[in-house]
């Protein structure tokens, strides 16, 4: 009998629901325009910016729209003024009864991920998290020409709050907005935009707000009745919710008890396992990932013969081996680096990334394994100081650069947790047959807390020639790994490794030997960067002589000049690797082969941000 009553409840629960999501939709009716404010990238045509904003408003005649909602004059062959924001019109629907907005659509390029097309191509219009909302593709390698649903929110106002706006903007706040500033260019009183955005922080730098627009007239739109039902059965709806509302109210309670109680009784599998081995490697716990026998990576990679060896580190070597159909890259670490070991394990069973190589499985048997994916193109510094290695173009360069940059701004920004590698350099970074870069070696790797710039740690680590003046103080930040990735950006410039031996017999007539001096790289580079005067023939004298002829010097320049942003001796006064993205892009943008092949046509034109209250970095 209990049974029964409580499966009646269940279908008088799941009926009250039903009429409970009517109630409380948040939106019957969309209204017929709404703006969105766009900030304006350096060289982003209006061809671009029309062309991720498309719906049927901006279709026909778009440059006489943009005209009417903004004071600059927008024509199909000009670029729109940079760092500017336009107001760029389009529907606002009730999608779903959920959320006023609009859904646009996208169509994917190579290198597209959902960060890219919502920072960037739609200027923070958006979010990642929305994204994956409406699309199922993986989060960082998106198919080429997939459609992708962007939704961008918007109001139609709120007659409880004022009467008198209804075009609205959707504004995307960013660093140096304030609620002072907005009201200020938009005239008006912070009062009002903030009625609006109630609990908005408006200077935190990131998020939606909605500020009252003007028409084309430069008048502010009143706010017109809009009705989504018919009154009777809107009326309807109202007083049935407001009947019920009690009883709403405990039948929600009782289904969230009743739930809560389901779960606390469902088992879960557990999420990691304990491993041991004869040899003093007891109870490592580590996340779960495949896990290989012995015997299995032995009979890979031929005993771990000398043949099958395909590399050496400062925590064990490397060999070849195709383990269960796949070529694999596996690492033989000692018992010692116990610590090394989980740290890599940790971060590469948690972080996915096109551009991180990727683990397949480990073993604790003896000693400690880690499985990678074979990437069979070597790595960077082969490439760069192994003469008898073809030589890179410029333009394959600077995108290995982008490549390594977008794997370090995952880990740094986008990882949860987010970490510091804190071992940049050009051994650490592999290359596919294609030429993709994909940063490994994630052994020395370390949680770092976002909210606080920097942390102290009594374990120094990372490689001479690599590694910033604050190592020597224990200070650890993300900034670690932005440094010595201009190390490396000097590397693809030079070819040259991060300390250079100088042969000299200065002092030969003493000890009738010469002596070997070393010089940073990052030093030989500022010696000619700082001088004063045009340093450019001076950098000539440090471009790979392999690249012969084949590269533009405006080009190696701004490479040059990002790389002296990278290591700057205050942390502080580094970009973000974001910031390193962006402007990597905007130099990749502007790369031709000298056989007047693209680079790379997925890349667009950006500029590069700096921390809180750095300027832009000019490329």
């Amino acid at each position: 009998m209990k049974l029964k009553n409580v499966l009646v409840l269940l279908l008088f629960f799941m009926f009250l629901d039903c009429v409970l999501l009517k109630v409380e939709s948040k939106c019957l009716k969309g209204c017929d325009i709404a703006l969105a404010s766009y900030y304006v990238m350096p060289a982003f045509k209006f061809q671009i910016i029309t062309g991720f904003m498309q719906s049927k408003i901006v279709t026909n005649n778009s440059s006489d729209i943009l005209n009417r909602y903004n004071k600059i004059l927008v024509t199909n062959h000009a670029n729109i003024f940079s760092f500017f924001r336009i107001n760029i019109p389009f529907p606002c629907e009730c999608i779903e009864g959920e959320f006023l907005g609009h859904v646009f659509e996208y169509t994917a390029k190579e290198g597209d991920t959902y960060d890219l097309i919502a920072n960037t191509y739609y200027a923070s219009l958006t979010s990642v998290e929305v994204l994956k909302k409406f699309n199922s593709y993986d989060l960082n390698h998106i198919p080429v020409k997939a459609k992708v649903n962007v939704a961008v929110n918007c109001s139609c106002g709120n007659s409880q709050i004022s009467k008198d706006y209804g075009l609205f903007i959707t504004y995307p706040l960013r660093a140096s907005d304030t609620l002072q500033k907005i009201a200020s260019d938009s005239k008006l009183d912070e009062g009002v935009i903030q009625s609006f955005n109630s609990g908005v922080n408006f200077s935190k730098g990131s998020g939606i707000v909605f500020i009252p627009g003007r028409d084309q007239n430069g008048d502010y739109v009143p706010l017109y009745p809009r009705t989504g039902l018919a009154k009777g059965a809107a009326v309807g709806i109202t007083i049935a919710g407001i009947l019920g509302l009690l009883l709403v109210l405990v039948i929600c309670i009782y289904v969230r008890y009743f739930r809560k109680k389901e779960e606390e009784k469902t088992e879960f599998p557990e999420t990691s396992i304990a491993c041991s081995s004869q040899d003093g490697a007891k109870f490592i716990v580590v996340d779960k990932s495949p896990e290989f026998s012995y015997k299995e990576l032995a009979n890979a990679t031929d005993n771990f013969s000398l043949a099958n060896k395909i590399g050496q580190g400062g925590f064990g070597e490397v060999y070849y081996g195709e383990l269960r159909g796949k070529k694999t890259a596996i690492k033989k670490m000692k018992i010692q680096a116990t610590r090394e070991f989980l740290a890599e394990l940790k971060v590469l069973t948690s972080v996915h990334h096109w551009n991180l190589v990727h683990l397949i499985g480990y073993c604790v048997e003896g000693s400690l394994f880690l499985v990678y994916e074979y990437i069979d193109n070597g790595n960077l510094s082969q490439h760069l100081h192994n003469s008898a290695k073809e030589p890179m173009t410029w333009s394959t360069r600077v995108k290995i650069a982008l490549d390594v940059a977008r794997g370090l701004e995952y880990i740094h920004d986008h990882s949860v947790p987010v970490y510091i590698h804190r071992d940049i350099k050009s051994d650490n970074i592999l290359l596919n047959e294609n030429f993709t870069a994909k940063v490994a070696d994630f052994g020395l790797t370390k949680l770092t807390d976002v909210a606080s710039s920097t942390d102290k740690t009594d374990h120094i680590a990372g490689t001479f020639g690599y590694m910033p003046p604050e190592n020597v103080y224990g200070r650890i930040s993300r900034k670690i790994d932005v440094y010595a990735f201009g190390v490396v950006l000097y590397e693809l410039i030079s070819a040259k490794t991060a300390v250079i031996k100088i042969d000299t017999t200065e002092f030969e007539f003493k000890t009738n030997e010469s002596i070997d001096e070393y010089k940073s790289l990052v030093a030989l580079f500022d010696e000619v960067i700082d001088q004063e005067g045009d340093h450019i023939e001076g950098l000539r004298k440090l471009v790979d002589p392999r690249l012969g002829e084949n590269y533009s010097i405006d080009s190696i320049n701004k490479m040059a000049r990002l790389a002296k942003a990278c290591i700057n001796q205050d942390p502080k006064r580094r970009p973000t690797m974001r910031s390193v993205v962006v402007s990597l892009m905007t130099l990749n943008s502007t790369i031709y082969d000298y056989d007047g092949s693209r680079a790379d046509s997925a890349s667009l034109s950006l500029t590069m941000e700096h921390d809180s209250n750095s300027k832009e970095f000019p490329m």
